[in-house]
């Protein structure tokens, strides 16, 4: 059954930014039908990709049924994406063509390594007191925000992504040196991470372009959903006390990062230097790598081999 996600971003029809420039005289009816058209082979060859609208094993993980030891692999091989992304989120800094390109990226960057992000005129007194179930579903204020800019933000070693996911570790028996390193990644998991280097961080900027679209699409698609529903679903059986901000939180934000990346589309295809075939190549080539993380993480459900 072909299970498909309904809260992919819309990309088929133009923006604002787009028709401004259209009033203001900056593009010409001819340019923003043509990208128009671009933008729609962009939903079918990305967004209609069968990792994103059918994903077998996300599916099955929301139904909350995962053993202890099924859980325990999961944590353990996300752990290893999300720990060696920091190594193409940097060389996607390095290679960014230009200063606005390289400063988008940083936004990324900084926020994983902890960096919060800081609202435009926002002075950071005032933090609203919650409870701790309530910092748990939906973050932190103290070391968390879905929406600014690291520029001016504060730096705290607990904010770093990669620590929130070791708390969750924690409550499943896993500790700081059982996770996050190349060694404990599966092939599939390490296949999925070397693409990322490959394509996300290439200093081909259109592959780069087209990567990181793919990517953070992927991400604001569901799966962040999906994920956030069996946790919370197993907690509720079997771990009380598993603490999920590292989910809550970025089923919150993945949504702002895939506006980002809209905008940084609309700036560099209107480029003279614009790669459209390229940027479709590097966009396909890491939704299949995507694919064989999750597929990975599926076959090993059947193959006894946790």
């Amino acid at each position: 059954m072909v299970h498909v996600l309904t809260n992919s971003p819309n990309h088929s029809t133009i923006s604002v930014r787009i028709e401004e420039r259209l009033h203001q005289g900056e593009l010409t009816q001819k340019q923003v039908r043509d990208f128009q058209d671009f933008l729609a082979e962009v939903d079918r060859e990305f967004l209609q990709h069968r990792i994103i609208t059918d994903n077998a094993y996300t599916r099955w993980f929301a139904t909350g049924t995962a053993t202890d030891e099924e859980l325990r692999h999961f944590i353990k091989q996300f752990s290893v994406f999300s720990n060696q992304f920091l190594i193409a989120a940097l060389l996607k800094v390095i290679n960014s063509p230009t200063l606005q390109q390289s400063r988008a990226s940083r936004e990324i960057l900084l926020n994983e390594l902890g960096v919060i992000y800081r609202r435009t005129g926002q002075s950071g007194a005032t933090v609203p007191a919650q409870t701790d179930i309530d910092k748990d579903r939906e973050g932190d204020p103290e070391l968390v925000s879905t929406e600014g800019t690291v520029d001016g933000g504060i730096c705290r070693f607990r904010a770093a992504h990669f620590e929130w996911l070791t708390v969750v570790a924690e409550g499943l028996g896993l500790h700081y040196e059982d996770i996050g390193k190349r060694k404990h990644g599966t092939p599939a998991t390490l296949h999925f991470c070397d693409e990322l280097q490959r394509l996300y961080g290439s200093d081909d900027p259109a592959i780069a372009e087209g990567a990181s679209f793919a990517v953070e699409n992927w991400a604001a698609a569901g799966f962040w959903q999906e994920l956030e529903d069996g946790l919370l679903r197993l907690k509720q059986q079997r771990y009380p006390n598993l603490r999920l901000a590292f989910f809550t939180w970025h089923n919150r934000v993945e949504a702002q990062h895939a506006g980002h990346t809209l905008e940084e589309l609309e700036t560099v295809y209107f480029s003279p230097n614009f790669d459209r075939i390229r940027f479709l190549q590097g966009g396909k080539e890491i939704l299949e790598a995507i694919a064989v993380f999750w597929d990975g993480l599926e076959r090993d459900r059947f193959r006894n081999c946790l």
